[in-house]
């Protein structure tokens, strides 16, 4: 190549390179405050870095969750999205490794007599005394390759690319379990407050029954009337209508837990004792800056603003030129037995290419645009996970601690109506109150009994959410 040609071709890739557009996306704010909303707490301790086994105590519990990191089918699911994601890798990977193919053929051709092709064949002798053959035959076998020089990195920068998309995968699955493993315990923690309030409206039941047997007494002694009668009578009726709804819903939450673990309809083993008076263990929230590594939704977010970064990378280098190398070595004849003939059978070819956009590039331009977007679209969603996982945190240690306060106050509030009861027992048995104060202080026990169940039931529930807020779960 003369010095002017080199020149040249140095001018036209210079002037390609300035026509290549350019575009600036800002870095993703990853900053956190040094220590959650009006908690100045130095510990690093953080409770997400617990196993869930160690976590939650209950054996009746592991072995549900067990069972439901096998068998789930939305998680089992999730993990052939993350096999799809690991084979794209190799998919990008053999995409800028040379090509090799075997290919094998015969074909049978007849061209016209008055064409150059077929006045050339007429006058050919292959041999003496015999011409060239009519129609013709032909046979090939053989090796061809094509590469694709990978000069500025856009295929790598895909393999890359699918990497970080395999990672963002796979904590995508850890995601997957940890909201699995919360929303077992949270069902688990509600069935068992289903059970504690059946056994409440059933004592309750009986109390109920008791004084309906008094106020009967009462008013065979013409001592109490048959309003009284027909108002506690209503009473009765009314909390075992309640009765039977709660086992409705304790049918209905066995089910949900049966479904999430991949079976069908099944007694739930359970052990309902002490759901009141279970000690809660401290939970230890660490420090913000620790959501980045433990929350899984953040890493996944992480992993797919990676991956947009390479993905602008290899849509800007289609503005570049590619090299293509093409060569291939076979036997081709028109008869089988020729095929062996060398090195008149012999072929061979190499060729190479290079192909650069010049004009009418608007598909290229728009791919660029499309890929700068979506990095900066997930720079945005990177943003957003962070602070709503902070935000949930934050959230979370204010309602445990209210909870905390709301349930020592219930507890007081169901001694004081506990005592009431017998009070208003004894009262009522000896005519010194009538049945509307034990219908109402009876109502109100029941009340603040089944209220005191439902705290401790948000309180295990804020608990499990803290747990998965943390980032907990999936490790």
């Amino acid at each position: 190549m003369t010095h002017r040609s080199w020149s040249l071709s140095i001018l036209l890739a210079l002037l390609m390179y300035s026509c290549v557009p350019t575009s600036k996306i800002r870095d993703a704010n990853a900053s956190l405050p040094e220590h959650f909303q009006n908690r100045n707490v130095e510990d690093s301790t953080n409770s997400a870095t617990l196993n869930w086994k160690d976590f939650f105590s209950d054996a009746n519990l592991h072995a549900l969750i067990d069972t439901a990191l096998v068998n789930n089918q939305e998680l089992n699911i999730t993990m052939q999205q993350v096999t799809m994601a690991r084979n794209e890798i190799q998919a990008r990977k053999g995409e800028y490794l040379p090509f090799v193919n075997l290919q094998a053929g015969a074909e049978l051709e007849k061209v016209g007599r008055y064409t150059s092709q077929g006045a050339n064949d007429a006058n050919t002798d292959i041999k003496e005394g015999v011409e060239f053959p009519e129609p013709l035959p032909n046979f090939r076998a053989g090796l061809f390759a094509s590469w694709e020089l990978d000069i500025w990195k856009k295929l790598r920068n895909s393999k890359k690319a699918a990497v970080m998309e395999y990672l963002s995968s796979v904590e995508g699955n850890h995601f997957m379990v940890t909201n699995l493993i919360a929303e077992i315990a949270d069902s688990y923690y509600e069935l068992l407050a289903l059970d504690n309030k059946l056994e409440i409206i059933q004592q309750n039941l009986k109390l109920q029954g008791n004084a309906l047997k008094i106020v009967r007494l009462q008013k065979q002694a013409a001592r109490a009337t048959e309003l009284g009668v027909r108002r506690l009578e209503a009473e009765v009726f009314k909390n075992q209508s309640e009765m039977y709804a709660v086992q409705q819903d304790i049918t209905e939450t066995e089910n949900k837990i049966n479904f999430l673990i991949g079976r069908a309809p099944h007694t739930i083993a359970r052990n309902a004792e002490n759901f009141i008076s279970r000690q809660m263990d401290t939970l230890y929230t660490g420090v913000p800056s620790q959501l980045l590594q433990n929350r899984p939704d953040i890493r996944r977010v992480e992993y797919e603003l990676a991956a947009a970064k390479l993905d602008t990378k290899a849509a800007k280098a289609n503005f570049y030129p590619s090299l293509a190398l093409h060569a291939g070595v076979g036997l081709e004849a028109f008869k089988p037995r020729f095929l062996t003939s060398t090195p008149e059978s012999l072929l061979y070819s190499v060729m190479g290419d290079v192909v650069a956009p010049l004009i009418n590039r608007n598909a290229i331009k728009a791919e660029y645009a499309n890929a700068n977007a979506r990095q900066l679209q997930t720079v945005f969603d990177y943003e957003k996970t962070i602070l709503n996982a902070y935000m949930e945190v934050v959230n979370q240690l204010s309602n445990i601690e209210n909870l905390k306060q709301s349930y020592a106050l219930k507890e007081k509030q169901v001694a004081a109506l506990t005592e009431s009861i017998n009070i208003i027992n004894s009262l009522f048995r000896s005519a010194r109150a009538d049945y509307m104060e034990v219908l109402l202080t009876q109502r109100d026990a029941l009340e603040s009994q089944m209220e005191l169940v439902e705290t401790r039931k948000e309180q295990l529930h804020a608990r499990v959410a803290m747990y998965k807020d943390l980032g907990g779960g999936w490790k």
